[in-house]
């Protein structure tokens, strides 16, 4: 069948090849450009944790966690309207741009740098109360890990430094790879949710 033919299906490989070139040239939005952009009523994802959305987030962006997210529950006028998503600093918008663009939508945006950048231009932040950030909480339990095995590992076995190396490992992993497996455990836990 010929490519012109009003029947011509693309190959499941040829569609993955297409969103994958898509996805390789991602549009982006600068933050600077969220007032605008909410003026204009488009619909503005943030797709953290729901601890670290309540913690502070860009006013008018609606919480779609990225684990949760369901390209059909996101409700705009047409499918040709824009939807611009973030998170932290892009990682995760990105993902979420992926899992869009499989699903069919074609005019995404991730905002560059996510709520970081949104921050840094000064762009309008609801604040939350008594809620400590994911990063927080992987310094903090990283430090009593750390802290524990080495007083154990001094006073109770040599064995228990393996608890801090074992620590440190996982963090120059998480800094090589930009993937930290405790930040994803901690996300999981019920006071996040």
């Amino acid at each position: 069948m010929s490519k012109d033919s009003p029947d011509y299906q693309p190959s499941l490989e040829f569609r993955k090849a297409a969103i994958n070139l898509w996805i390789m040239s991602i549009n982006t939005v600068s933050a600077e450009n969220l007032p605008n952009i909410l003026k204009q009523g488009h619909l503005v994802i943030d797709v953290r944790t729901p601890a670290e959305f309540r913690a502070e987030h860009v006013s008018g962006a609606n919480l779609h966690p990225l684990d949760d997210l369901n390209p059909g529950a996101l409700k705009t006028e047409s499918e040709a309207d824009p939807i611009y998503i973030l998170c932290q600093s892009g990682k995760r918008a990105t993902i979420a741009a992926q899992k869009l663009a499989e699903a069919g939508r074609k005019n995404v945006f991730v905002v560059e740098g996510g709520t970081n950048a949104a921050k840094e231009a000064g762009l309008d932040l609801e604040h939350g109360k008594g809620v400590i950030p994911i990063e927080r909480q992987v310094r903090i339990a990283a430090g009593a890990l750390v802290a524990a095995g080495s007083i154990a590992g001094l006073l109770i076995h040599a064995s228990f430094f393996a608890v801090p190396i074992f620590i440190g490992c996982g963090l120059v992993f998480a800094g090589i790879t930009d993937t930290c497996g405790m930040a994803l455990m901690l996300s999981k836990m019920p006071w996040n949710r």
